[in-house]
């Protein structure tokens, strides 16, 4: 079966071949809130077809132009390994070469895009108006057994690591396991040599167990880049109150993430990803709180054919315990009435509309991830 990040680059590489425009679930009304464009907004996790696209190709244009009309300053974007590569020498040779190929990829569109490497350079991303981008891995599979790997990665400009994915590594137990086993002797390791060599370290995707166990072993400020409450949603994917304020009480930030995990039952519309943001808040404070969509940068072109395999994923999905099986097929990987290249913006506007004050949404946005670079990498 594709993973969801295969799915969506598959689907989206034919979406950007065609010329129509993305289909929303009634068109999201034209709503600004006007600091956006100087904030600082930075996307906990995300993706572009961009990584996928030939430089001949004629959707290429598209995809930059959504890129710019997003607004965004910061992208963190995973070359590898997406919870699927093994640990042997093939996997780490395959995990470098795409990490030295988008690199290159993004210094050849300098005009577009930044790649960050320190706290500064997502300052210029912000006053350029260029998509600064951050690179991680999702899972320390790229690491095997030799955590002297990191400075490498370090000096090729990876920038954060995620220790688990959903299955069980080396270092820990991903959030699908049922053994929800702790961070090994060797995940110990791995989180210390990440903070001595200034790296920030992702929990997304981690067990219980290990999430808890990294926080109190990490010396460092750490995110969950994209997650939601497990408090408002009891699903594995998410997080508890009591990690949320363990994240906090160590300076880090949580991200809400844009995918189903919101609800247990229906499709969640912008008003669920409101009502994350503001529960996260209520637990950890203002401080701690960002957003990881978990998605594509443009939005999803939604045809007869895309929906067909959607669905097809979806119920594979549910096969392999993804999601519960008394989920309807035709979920979706985004928020439908945040279908659009800014929803940064739009979701601004409306936490304004419900009072939430302007300094509280940048800090949402991205100032709180941020500060947690800058509190890792130095300037």
């Amino acid at each position: 079966m594709l993973t969801r990040r295969q799915f969506l680059i598959k689907t989206s590489l034919i979406a950007a071949g065609t010329n129509s425009l993305p289909r929303l679930f009634g068109e999201a009304p034209a709503e600004q809130w006007p600091p956006y464009r100087r904030s600082l907004a930075i996307d906990g996790q995300g993706g572009s077809a961009f990584f996928y696209l030939q430089e001949n190709d004629p959707a290429l244009p598209g995809e930059l132009q959504a890129i710019r009309d997003s607004g965004l300053t910061g992208l963190i974007v995973s070359p590898a390994p997406q919870g699927r590569f093994w640990l042997n020498d093939a996997a780490f040779e395959r995990n470098r070469q795409a990490l030295a190929d988008w690199k290159s990829r993004v210094e050849a569109h300098g005009d577009v895009f930044l790649h960050v490497k320190t706290a500064a350079d997502l300052e210029r991303a912000r006053t350029e108006h260029r998509l600064g981008i951050i690179f991680t891995f999702q899972g320390t599979e790229p690491l095997g057994e030799d955590s002297d790997r990191i400075p490498m990665f370090r000096e090729m400009g990876l920038r954060v690591v995620q220790l688990t994915h959903n299955r069980r590594n080396l270092v820990g137990d991903g959030c699908m396991e049922p053994g929800n086993a702790g961070l090994s002797n060797y995940g110990r390791q791995v989180v210390e040599r990440l903070n001595a060599e200034k790296l920030v370290i992702d929990l997304s995707h981690a067990s219980s167990r290990t999430t808890k166990e990294a926080i109190r072993a990490s010396a460092a400020p750490m995110l969950i880049g994209h997650t939601g409450c497990r408090a408002l949603a009891d699903l594995p994917r998410n997080v508890a109150d009591a990690e949320l304020r363990a994240l906090a009480d160590k300076g880090g930030v949580a991200g809400i993430i844009f995918w189903p995990y919101l609800r247990i039952d229906t499709q969640p519309m912008a008003i669920d990803v409101i009502r994350h943001l503001e529960h996260a808040i209520n637990v950890c404070g203002e401080d701690h709180v960002g957003i990881g969509t978990d998605g594509e940068v443009a939005p999803m072109k939604r045809s007869p054919e895309w929906e067909r395999e959607n669905r097809e994923w979806v119920r594979g999905s549910k096969r392999d315990g993804i999601f519960a099986a008394t989920r309807p097929d035709d979920l979706y990987t985004f928020i439908p009435d945040l279908n659009v290249a800014n929803r940064f913006e739009i979701l601004a506007a409306r936490l304004s509309k419900r009072g939430h004050s302007d300094a509280r949404i940048e800090k949402l946005l991205g100032r709180n991830f941020a500060r947690v670079m800058r509190d890792v990498w130095g300037g």
